[in-house]
């Protein structure tokens, strides 16, 4: 598989993008289409810690939450879900495990395809179990166990195939306790692009092999780490700006997946997808208000303005007064598609857009930027330098900054503002030429960071 950089956006203009629409729609699953004109919740889910004991405990207790998904989705009249087993590391350590879990989840939504008409999918999203106690070893022996986990999986019944890779985290971790932003550069677009380039191409022959889809990967390791330590509007860990401006580098990061081989959906908890979405035109995950069973972010309604997918992020398999836990969320992901489609249906879904949007604009730094029309300015910032993983992800974080600098109606802390502004001022100092920025990361962080491994990253 080739690398195929973006260059130009794949919509016209930010206002074309709505819920619902991808320009590349994806058929996956039974009879299922995501980003073909209506929404579809995708429910994700993780099992009780004692049922991963044994592979049998394991694999009936994804049969029970499969089972209770898919027969609350009948109940209550909901025509089509996505089904997301992100593996805990049993099952991506020992993929036979993995597999058994996937084939039993399949077994039971065919047979409610079938009685019921229902479409749905199953994303299966194996760990990224690329590391050793103190070192990222993403090119060793565990990168032959994750790609036997997919390729497992994807012979099993699993329909979508997505991970949430590590490449860069170890100088991301380093960079961001430091709050040294051409350290999260090159973390995130630099190391986590060129890890993602090798990773990817992988994964899409696997998922070509199998007649399944490569979907999405996202920058959970780091840009969601950011937005974690950046917290709410009372804490002061990390600059909410240091945290948007972490987002907007990732954007091309999670774009690398797509020019791999990968054609979506993105994976939910990149929130930085709707970036992704303006320059490739690929149908998109997302999660928000629904997933505050997880965590808890300043966005819940806007990042729902342009989903494909909507998602819960995870939820631990156990009961609620309302039934189990995934019965609770799937139902309410469903009604959220439900009202999205029918704006759809009787053409407001651009109101409904703008009012989900408009909810949270103003809320922090980080919604403001992954507001579409914003978003939509990030993604023009990265295809202008298309071809060069440096001066992308550099165009994503100084356009951020810019935005941030001329925003009207968005109130900013002294706290915020200055680390705004040093952000800034280190984007304008940083250097054009990419081999002399590459060079001078190395350098420093080979002697800074003891666990970093250049040969992970093929250098």
């Amino acid at each position: 598989m080739a690398i195929n950089r973006f260059t130009t956006m794949a919509y016209s203009e930010a206002d074309e993008m709505v819920f619902g629409n991808a320009k590349k729609p994806v058929k996956a699953g039974l009879d299922l289409e995501i980003g073909a004109g209506y929404t579809t919740a995708e429910v994700n889910y993780a099992p009780r810690p004692e049922a991963g004991e044994t592979q049998e405990k394991l694999v009936n207790e994804y049969q029970r939450i499969t089972k209770d998904i898919m027969a609350r989705m009948v109940q209550v009249g909901f025509p089509s879900v996505v089904l997301e087993t992100e593996h805990v590391q049993q099952m991506t350590n020992n993929p036979a495990w993995g597999a058994a879990v996937a084939h039993a989840q399949k077994t039971i939504m065919e047979e409610y395809n079938e009685e019921y008409g229902i479409k749905c999918a199953l994303r299966h999203t194996p760990g990224d179990i690329r590391e050793d106690k103190e070192f990222l070893g993403l090119r060793g022996d565990k990168m032959t166990v994750v790609m036997e986990s997919f390729d497992q999986v994807a012979e099993s019944g699993a329909d979508l195939l997505s991970i949430e890779s590590m490449g860069g985290k170890e100088i991301f971790d380093y960079a961001v306790l430091r709050n040294d932003v051409p350290g999260m550069l090159y973390a995130i677009g630099c190391l986590g692009s060129m890890d993602m380039g090798y990773l990817w191409q992988e994964i899409a022959k696997v998922a070509q092999q199998k007649g399944v889809t490569a979907a999405g990967d996202t920058d959970c390791a780091q840009a969601n780490t950011a937005m974690f330590i950046a917290g709410g509007l009372l804490d002061k860990n990390l600059a909410h700006t240091l945290a948007i401006v972490a987002r907007a580098i990732s954007a091309p990061r999670s774009l690398t997946a797509y020019e791999a081989g990968a054609v979506g959906p993105g994976k939910d908890c990149g929130y930085e997808n709707i970036i992704v979405k303006a320059i490739s035109g690929m149908p998109m995950s997302f999660e928000g208000k629904t997933s505050t069973c997880a965590h808890s972010d300043v966005m819940g309604n806007l990042i729902m303005q342009c989903c494909d997918l909507w998602s819960n992020e995870s939820v631990e398999y156990h009961a609620e007064f309302g039934g189990t836990t995934v019965q609770c969320w799937s139902e309410s992901l469903n009604y959220d598609c439900a009202l999205m489609n029918t704006a759809l249906k009787s053409g407001n879904e651009k109101i409904l857009r703008d009012l989900l949007m408009a909810s949270d604009r103003f809320r922090d730094p980080q919604s403001y930027i992954l507001a579409y029309d914003n978003a939509y300015k990030v993604g023009e910032a990265i295809v202008k330098d298309g071809e060069d993983i440096f001066l992308r992800a550099k165009n994503a974080g100084m356009e951020c900054c810019n935005i941030l600098n001329g925003s009207e109606g968005l109130d900013m802390t002294k706290f915020e503002l200055g680390a705004l502004a040093k952000a800034t001022a280190e984007f304008e100092a940083l250097t054009s030429e990419s081999e002399t920025f590459m060079s001078d990361c190395m350098e420093k962080y080979s002697a800074e960071v003891p666990v970093f491994k250049p040969e992970n990253y093929g250098l």
